[in-house]
């Protein structure tokens, strides 16, 4: 514990309103913003950087550049308009002047200045009538007080309105860390040993929690956030490291044979397996032939084929007198699974059943006496399966589809039902390579990145809104030969009504345009049985085109759809349109996707252009990470990834790998963490990583 100049004791654990300038009072704003000790505040990181190093004389500036300025202001007033009024700064270095103008919190900024005071300004550099800078930042100077602001590297922090009211805007959280660094620079315990950090080049923990808000040039930053993001990535990448450990100490049965399903499902497919499908069907094989667990995550773009393996490997667990059990996070999935998994078994003494909520009671009854009993092989369902009421007799092999869709009660929910069975997760939500290991890094991957071979490229255009009335026409024309159409509109939320009136008036304007076709209209205001009595249409042809605001489900397959129109595409994360593409496409009839870009946004063109030319899922997710970061391309919470907002995950590559290396050659070497050099490293673990223990053994 750290002794300050007014004789009070403070740590790394120590409440925040206890420092000297905070108070209970003004830490009610950092309370609320998840700050709570010291810790947390020196863990509020910078959301960015300026260089204020270049200080300019008022007759050397440049118009439309950044620059800070020096000056003494000579006057200040409010000037008024006909709508408003304005706070005018005027300073001078003494030859020329310069003015800074406020348009917002005048009687707040108005206050902070008087003559005579020497004042930095920094800011976007206008001319009129003189230079000016419009809402400058500022620092104003004293002979006794070392700057803060001027003439170095100025970290920004986040802020809003909770925090700015308290006082804690960027400039006075500076200052409060600075008060912190000012009593100790030495807060944290360093728990990587010497050798750790030669090997990884790595500096001193406080060393880099200092410099990261202390820069003093750029090489000083990337050292010190090189180190903080290593941290985050390590202790990740440990909890993955240590699952899968766990995982392979399980005693579980061993499937060494093919059995007669596999087999003769294998002989019945009138189509050729891809490498890839060939490739994933050995990894699984060579993991059901073990004494231990398989965890195994099918990694492949939409309509590549991840069903047929998954129905394989179902055929070698039933085929050693073992349940198979597929959860699927819609109803309307599950009924597709349960369709197709029905296709291939029903011509063997196998049984197939669905488990979702439109099943009456007497039929659900006799679904759970029948799986206890272990008279039903396999069983599809939602969430439906993890409930009390459902026991198997021996569930050998547990198939999640789309699985980050779950949340980890109702993975582990479905899991704790067997005695260590086997896990095939499948997602159809590309994602880079090294984003998989760091999401799924305690499962074993396998890729299909081929597409089947009769599968045609689908031509996907971005259109104007101008030219709208040639995709109308091209829809007619495929209507007309018997296929089927959607139309997509954006909905951020399902209580986003300015999109539901859009996709209304939207859906009306249709209804006039293919007056002579049968539209089906749905929305998020439907219940369920709704939705799935308007799908239930659409598959079955009674629908010709589908509007919708709501996303389509992935893995929806309608052999016969064959365009896909995406309004206000704009709106869309690329990934996400992708998804929605492949509803078409899905089997050997030329299909096509129209991107209508109704607004150009930033960058809109950009990442349209991609979609445009590519139809590779995992290169269209790889831009979709550098165009829009790792916090809205993938919902990493719910897999315990800790956002401290250092995250990156594309300029993170090396990081990661190095990270993983390390992490999982310590777990391999010490895997409960008993040995002196990694004492420090599991204290690190349990104290400040321990919320993600809850996702130890989970899929």
């Amino acid at each position: 514990m750290i002794l300050n100049n007014s004789n009070y004791i403070f740590d790394k654990n120590t409440d925040i309103k206890f420092l000297k300038s905070v108070g209970p009072k003004r830490a009610q704003a950092l309370y609320q913003n998840d700050i709570h000790t010291v810790s947390d505040i020196l863990k509020h990181y910078p959301r960015k950087y300026l260089d204020r190093t270049n200080i300019k004389k008022i007759s050397d500036l440049i118009v439309n550049e950044k620059a800070v300025v020096v000056a003494k202001v000579v006057s200040m007033s409010i000037k008024r308009t006909k709508k408003s009024s304005y706070f005018q700064l005027t300073l001078t270095d003494s030859n020329h002047t310069i003015q800074g103008l406020w348009f917002h919190g005048v009687s707040w900024i108005m206050e902070k200045f008087k003559e005579g005071d020497i004042v930095a300004l920094f800011g976007k550099i206008e001319f009129y009538q003189g230079f000016r800078i419009i809402h400058p930042e500022f620092d104003i100077l004293d002979e006794k007080d070392d700057p803060i602001n001027t003439s170095r590297i100025v970290p920004l922090y986040s802020s809003n309105n909770i925090l700015k009211k308290a006082g804690f805007d960027t400039r006075g959280l500076r200052r409060l860390l600075l008060q912190i660094f000012d009593k100790n620079k030495n807060i944290f315990t360093e728990f990587f040993n010497s050798s750790i950090l030669k090997k990884e080049g790595l500096i001193e923990l406080n060393k880099s929690v200092y410099m990261v808000h202390n820069p003093i040039d750029q090489f000083s930053i990337d050292t010190a956030l090189y180190r903080l993001k290593f941290n985050e990535h390590f202790f990740l990448q440990l909890l993955k490291a240590l699952n899968k450990k766990k995982i392979e100490s399980y005693q579980g049965k061993a499937y060494k044979e093919l059995g007669k399903y596999a087999i003769e499902i294998y002989k019945s497919l009138n189509f050729t397996l891809t490498n890839s499908q060939i490739k994933s069907l050995r990894d699984i094989r060579s993991d059901l032939k073990l004494k231990k667990p398989m965890n195994r995550l099918i990694q492949g773009d939409v309509g590549c084929g991840k069903t047929i393996v998954a129905v394989i490997t179902a055929a070698i667990i039933v085929g050693h007198n073992s349940q198979v059990a597929i959860m699927a996070p819609t109803e309307i999935l599950a009924e597709q699974h349960y369709i197709s998994f029905e296709k291939h078994f029903k011509n063997y003494d196998i049984n197939c059943e669905l488990l979702i909520s439109n099943v009456n009671q007497k039929d659900k009854n006799k679904i759970y006496e029948n799986l206890q009993n272990g008279r039903i092989d396999i069983i599809v369902g939602t969430h439906a399966l993890i409930q009390e009421k459902v026991n198997f007799k021996d569930l050998g092999l547990v198939i999640i589809d789309e699985q980050h869709r779950f949340g980890v009660d109702q993975r582990k929910g479905l899991l704790d039902k067997g005695e260590n069975p086997n896990v095939l997760s499948m997602t159809a939500t590309p994602i880079p390579r090294t984003l998989a290991f760091t999401i799924h890094g305690d499962m074993d991957i396998s890729w299909i990145d081929e597409m089947p071979s009769n599968r045609k490229i689908i031509q996907t255009k971005l259109i104007d809104d101008k030219n709208i009335d040639l995709v109308y026409k091209h829809m007619k024309k495929e209507m007309d030969s018997g296929h089927y159409c959607y139309v997509v509109y954006p909905l951020i939320e399902e209580s986003d009504k300015m999109d539901l009136k859009d996709a209304k008036s939207g859906f009306k304007s249709l209804q006039k345009v293919f007056k002579n076709y049968k539209l089906g209209f749905m929305h998020g205001k439907l219940d369920k049985d709704e939705k799935n009595s308007l799908m239930k249409k659409f598959t079955s042809g009674e629908i010709q085109c589908l509007i919708s605001t709501t996303v389509i489900e992935v893995g929806i397959d309608h052999k016969k759809a064959t365009i896909m129109v995406i309004e206000n595409a704009e709106r869309f994360g690329l990934t996400q349109l992708h998804q929605l593409r492949g509803r078409v496409g899905r089997s050997s009839l030329q299909s096509f996707c129209y991107l209508i870009q109704r607004k150009e946004t930033f960058n809109s063109n950009q990442r349209l252009k991609i979609m445009e030319n590519t139809s590779d899922g995992f290169l269209i997710s790889d831009e979709d990470l550098k165009l829009r970061g790792p916090g809205d391309f993938f919902g990493t919470k719910q897999h315990g990834y800790l956002n401290s907002g250092l995250i990156n995950f594309n300029s993170d590559r090396e990081i990661i790998s190095r990270a993983r290396d390390l992490a999982f050659q310590i777990i391999s070497e010490d895997p409960k963490l008993e040995l002196e050099k990694n004492k420090l490293i599991k204290t690190e673990f349990m104290i400040n990583y321990k919320d993600m223990l809850e996702f130890i053994n989970i899929g």
